[in-house]
């Protein structure tokens, strides 16, 4: 009921067409522009990311219900207040989850799907996981401080929708100041960059002025080189979704001892042990 995404996929699939006529229309040689083979890879990355949730939400939910429960505090829901605390705690929340999914290799074999493209379109932010299931940690301390789950989950979705729009080239740097304090365009476009000044930066969902706070942002300087250090070369959904995994699986078995194999989960995607 409170998941914005669904009801927005009608308009998702809209604004995908007119931006992908506008390149056509009127081409520019500094963008990428759209792979018909790539966006059909994202397509079905945002389809199956869709299907998995039907049944995870319902996990979600009933534990952030079990939460909610066993606080004592319960934020009214028709204070306008609850829901400004509530849009900062959710961003604030979503801040540390990006975070970590980039810097705990276990959780970037998940979060790397959505960096796997080479290209930087809008089909490119319905390149979803099909294992959503490392996130429920971040957001179960808002629950806990007092927000009900229905609120907790549309908030998600708010965030969510609006990162769909900063998904594109078509749009360079806005005004200062909204450069200043939210996610655009050119901030986004530095987070998908496989450049080196460019890596684990920008991880804010609406607002950047955590990664302003937390040391973490870099302004859009050289031109992007989108996708992976290391690009997959597939456009298969299934090894899309799977092959970081595959990858830890390969490191684990082959380490010599359960340090080194704890290390391979839980240190950076760059990690390898020391000769």
């Amino acid at each position: 009921m409170f998941d914005l995404i669904l009801h927005a996929i009608p308009v998702f699939v809209v604004c995908l067409a007119l931006e992908a006529a506008s390149f056509y229309l009127l081409p520019d040689d500094d963008e990428l522009g759209y792979n018909l083979r790539d966006s059909r890879t994202s397509l079905a990355m945002g389809m199956g990311n869709v299907v998995i949730n039907i049944g995870w939400k319902l996990v979600v939910v009933t534990v952030y219900a079990a939460a909610y429960l066993v606080t004592p505090l319960h934020l009214p829901a028709g204070n306008p207040l609850t829901w400004v605390a509530l849009f900062v705690a959710d961003d604030l929340a979503y801040y540390w989850y990006h975070r970590g999914h980039h810097r705990i290799r276990v959780f970037w074999a998940s979060h790397v799907v959505h960096h796997s493209s080479e290209f930087y379109n809008l089909s490119t932010a319905l390149r979803q996981p099909w294992t959503p299931f490392t996130s429920l940690p971040f957001w179960l301390p808002l629950a806990l401080l007092g927000f009900a789950p229905w609120m907790i989950l549309l908030q998600q979705s708010i965030s969510l929708v609006y990162q769909f729009f900063i998904h594109t080239e078509r749009i360079g740097t806005l005004w200062r100041p909204v450069e200043l304090v939210l996610n655009t365009p050119s901030h986004h476009r530095v987070h998908h960059g496989s450049n080196t000044i460019y890596l684990d930066r920008n991880y804010g969902g609406i607002l950047i002025v955590w990664d302003r706070l937390f040391t973490t942002f870099e302004p859009e300087r050289e031109r992007v080189v989108y996708g992976l250090t290391t690009n997959i070369r597939t456009h298969n959904p299934l090894r899309v979704a799977t092959h970081e995994f595959a990858a830890i699986w390969h490191d684990v078995r082959r380490a010599p001892n359960w340090r080194t194999r704890l290390n391979h989960l839980i240190r950076g995607p760059g990690w390898s042990p020391q000769p």
